[in-house]
């Protein structure tokens, strides 16, 4: 379908994208650095009276040539349909929208909790403790080694260190004269640390060494719950709570901290976004005589809600155990201890768009190893172009193989994926046993490097060259072939001339390519026994790229 428009594209849906609007997002790389999606242009670069001068509509997208400046886009329909313009509020996963509220009995059974060597080394793992810290507020980590200093290990699995004048870490056990509550052996209410800070550390970590005091015992309150509740039985109280700035502070010889902000702060659209609750930092409030008793009551009405016993979650935090929450949302207590016990948590904070970040590039990660495997269970179950296996089987086979030969990770998982553009291109295994050469070696490069390093794609990219390379420099190489293969060399070129094989061998992953194709020849026994591919799924996940599709 080919159209003219002069302001506006629109859609045979009736959806109108501004032409201004489609210019600024242009995805090509001459408009925006491929990975990060950063733009290489300012909005003043831009002509103000941007006009779409064509616009050409096919299956996979739309192709725009924009007016004055001649330049060539291209959006897909999935982008055009994920960024349409609309009257839909922004999503914001920090605000009440994006979460999980509840109230201790709510958690009856389902307490979010995790293992700390898992967390650490289980992609899948991790990313399930990081879902309910965003959804949830918070995740409970059980074995952490009772090590000094672990629990920064904890924080820098998932983000970085938020250093304050407490330092990297801080010790939570009785001091004498202590200049924090904390540190002492009182009793605690439900709080929000540092809300004297702008900005305040949004993660906060507590890790327990010794707990052999009677009491200590710990507890969580979700904040964002309560204020919700505030706001459907008192809104006034709520309103005002959200209007008015409090002043919190904390000074000793070393700092002098202070911030001003409502205990429950909202977004631009209303939503709750933020609360800072602590009264042992909060300072005079600075209003009118007048207006003072109601803040007070508004005030008292949500801390009652906070303070309510079936609000808060109670649990002892027991030797290697580290909780993990939400400190713009997550109240945290404690009740009293004797100050004779040993008790002695260690603590750091974090922040939260560290965490958001790695569970997106963890869902990125874990989303293409399920594709494959999808791939390796439904086409891969098909006939191997002649073969006596299926194509699954062949590239299992493939990686054992590499496997047994001591070969390292990354040609393990080029082994494992060396035909899996049989799957991805357009033109299938099939067409190439009828005559019309696939190229599946470079559909199937092209397409793993999205996520993975050359040292997976390249040897995939040449394996095809390599039997070509082969049959040429090494005289009985082809009378090992297979017929299907025989004949499939016939269709991808034939041997190699010596000057192409020449040639063939001074490509950087050459050798890696022969040593694929060696163990590609004898992967193709019926009679062969192969781990399934979950096997794979650990080694493929440590070689993946971190960075976003471009």
């Amino acid at each position: 379908m080919t159209s003219t428009v002069q302001t506006e594209l629109i859609r045979q849906d009736g959806t109108r994208f501004p032409a201004l609007w489609l210019r600024d997002n242009c995805p090509c790389g001459s408009c925006q650095i491929p990975g990060s999606g950063q733009k290489l242009f300012d909005i003043t670069d831009l002509a103000p009276d941007i006009e779409i001068a064509r616009a050409e509509e096919d299956a996979d997208g739309v192709r725009v040539v924009f007016a004055p400046d001649g330049h060539r886009s291209r959006f897909t329909h999935t982008w055009l349909e994920t960024h349409r313009p609309g009257p839909a509020p922004a999503y914001d996963d920090r605000t009440e929208d994006a979460k999980t509220l509840w109230v201790a009995a709510d958690l009856q059974g389902t307490v979010p909790t995790g293992v700390w060597p898992a967390f650490a080394d289980d992609p899948a793992e991790r990313a399930r403790c990081l879902q309910a810290l965003l959804t949830q507020g918070f995740v409970i980590l059980h074995g952490v080694p009772l090590a000094d200093r672990a629990v920064l290990d904890v924080a820098r699995s998932f983000g970085y260190v938020r250093e304050t004048n407490y330092g990297e870490l801080f010790e939570v056990r009785v001091e004498e004269n202590p200049a924090n509550l904390a540190f002492s052996s009182r009793p605690i209410l439900p709080h929000t640390d540092n809300p004297y800070r702008d900005p305040l550390p949004t993660i906060q970590l507590l890790h327990c060494l010794t707990n052999a005091a009677a009491g200590g015992d710990s507890g969580l309150v979700d904040g964002y719950q309560a204020a919700a509740t505030l706001r459907r039985e008192q809104p006034e109280a709520f309103d005002l709570l959200t209007r008015t700035p409090v002043t919190f502070r904390y000074a000793d010889s070393g700092a002098d901290l202070s911030t001003s902000a409502p205990l429950i702060g909202l977004d631009p659209l209303g939503r709750i976004k933020q609360i800072r609750f602590n009264n042992r930092s909060m300072r005079p409030i600075a209003l009118e005589p007048d207006r003072i008793p109601a803040f007070y009551e508004a005030y008292r009405a949500f801390a009652e809600l906070l303070y309510r016993p079936a609000a808060q979650l109670g649990f002892r935090l027991e030797p290697g155990d580290c909780v993990i929450f939400d400190n713009t949302r997550i109240l945290h207590a404690r009740s009293g201890f004797t100050a004779d016990g040993a008790r002695h948590l260690q603590g750091c904070y974090a922040d939260l768009d560290a965490a958001a970040s790695e569970l997106a590039v963890l869902r990125r990660t874990l989303d293409i190893i399920d594709q494959l495997e999808r791939l390796f269970n439904d086409e891969g179950g098909s006939e191997y172009l002649g073969e006596p296996v299926t194509q699954a089987a062949h590239m299992l086979q493939t990686a054992a193989h590499a496997e047994a030969a001591g070969a390292p990770d990354a040609l393990v998982a080029a082994a494992l994926l060396h035909d899996i553009g049989h799957f991805t291109g357009h033109i299938s295994g099939h067409q190439l046993m009828t005559g019309t050469d696939n190229r599946h070696s470079h559909t199937g490069a092209d397409w793993l490097a999205t996520w993975f390093p050359p040292d997976v794609t390249e040897p995939i990219r040449l394996h095809v060259a390599a039997k070509r390379y082969l049959c040429a420099v090494e005289p009985d190489y082809r009378q090992r072939l297979s017929s299907a293969s025989l004949y499939t060399l016939d269709v991808q070129g034939g041997p190699m001339s010596a000057t192409e094989a020449d040639q063939f061998a001074a490509l950087p992953h050459a050798q890696q390519a022969t040593a694929l194709r060696r163990w590609d020849e004898a992967a193709k026994d019926p009679q062969a026994a192969v781990p399934p591919f979950a096997r794979y799924r650990p080694l493929l996940t440590r070689l993946l790229h971190t960075s976003p599709d471009a």
